[in-house]
């Protein structure tokens, strides 16, 4: 059994206790990986004072066993036929005399949580409200790792694509090819789909490829990220394609760069969560460019592509040491394309080197 997610799941009974509750109900599938390592279609976890118990279905998908060597030695309990594994659980902990029982209840429906009492009939439901949330926010070093292997992949993958031929393919095909590159260097997958824009669709945020093909003269914008034993990262970059660059497009991306890197320096432990994105809006409107209403330009990364903290501009919590954010403004311009340039990067004090930059492609503006 992997002692750091012993150690995560110590935290958390030390917190419910705290908080007078007996037990753990966790049914959130990022957090019931966080804390055991492995996370079944469906599974549910059981967290007492004095055990941990993997509740899983009584039908897995073919290619989910839960078998994972973190979880080897954790004690397992199979629903009954077509029952809920969160009421499986639920039965376990009345027949561990557990007499308060803290639920994730902003992951349970009503009904959900209604077909809970029944089988944990004596036991008080509590609400444990988003305290696996919470620990997941700072990385120990065994999650930062995986994070590093991730944006590797991530960086190979799309140096692999930058050395081949783009003119004349579409957006929907480069997409596709990133993402069986990724996966051919050991991604699970996808962290989130991968977006290709060229010409006008460059620089938007979330653009879902399409039919259009790459042209002479276009802004590329590329935005992908691997998964591995799934914990994801986002890289965003730039480029041109063929010729040299037009002027407008040197000086929209050096803005751009230039606002980045802002958001980038801007990283520290104990600063607000809205450092980063007003060090990096500041730039933009300085050049003549502002984003109407304002997008977020950061974001925590980890189980899920998008997690606390948030790097928005009305943010009021506090970065930090040991989280992975990522940092990417950027500017379109209807009609004619943009940039968007992001990074995923560790929050590290000065004394130790600063913010740790995890996806390491280059951010120049590449004639490819």
């Amino acid at each position: 059994m992997s002692d750091a997610h012993a150690a995560r799941r110590e935290r958390l009974s030390e917190y419910c206790s705290a908080g007078g509750a007996d037990a753990a109900l966790i049914t959130r599938p990022a957090n019931v990986r966080y804390l055991t390592g492995c996370a079944p279609c469906g599974a549910t976890l059981l967290l007492t004072r004095e055990r941990a118990l993997l509740v899983l279905p009584a039908e897995l998908p073919p290619d989910d066993t839960g078998e994972h060597p973190y979880a080897a030695d954790l004690p397992r309990l199979t629903a009954a036929p077509d029952q809920d594994t969160a009421e499986a659980a639920a039965e376990a902990a009345a027949r561990f005399h557990v007499a308060d029982l803290a639920v994730e209840e902003h992951d349970l429906t009503v009904s959900r949580h209604r077909a809970l009492a029944a089988p944990a009939a004596g036991v008080r439901l509590l609400d444990l409200g988003r305290a696996v949330e919470r620990l997941r926010v700072v990385k120990d070093e065994q999650e930062l790792g995986e994070l590093r292997i991730a944006a590797e992949i991530g960086d190979q993958a799309l140096g692999e694509l930058l050395e081949s031929i783009l003119v004349g393919r579409t957006e929907r095909h480069l997409a596709m090819e990133l993402e069986r590159r990724m996966i051919d260097h050991g991604a699970d997958r996808a962290g989130y789909p991968v977006s290709v824009g060229t010409g006008s669709h460059s620089g938007r945020g979330s653009h879902q490829p399409t039919d259009r093909r790459v042209e002479e003269g276009d802004f590329l914008t590329v935005s992908l990220g691997a998964q591995y034993r799934g914990y994801s990262v986002r890289t965003t970059r730039t480029f041109v394609i063929g010729a040299a660059p037009a002027a407008w497009q040197v000086e929209l991306h050096r803005l751009v760069f230039e606002a980045q890197r802002a958001g980038r320096e801007a990283l520290a432990p104990g600063v607000l969560t809205s450092a980063p994105d007003r060090a990096a809006r500041e730039v933009l409107r300085a050049g003549g460019h502002e984003e109407q209403p304002p997008r977020p330009f950061g974001h925590g990364v980890g189980l899920e592509v998008r997690e606390a903290p948030q790097l928005g501009p009305a943010e009021m919590g506090k970065l930090d040491n040991r989280v992975p954010v990522t940092v990417g403004p950027g500017v379109h311009l209807p009609g004619r394309g943009g940039v968007r340039i992001e990074d995923t990067l560790v929050v590290r004090p000065l004394e130790e080197g600063g913010p740790e930059l995890l996806t390491i492609t280059t951010k120049e503006l590449l004639a490819l």
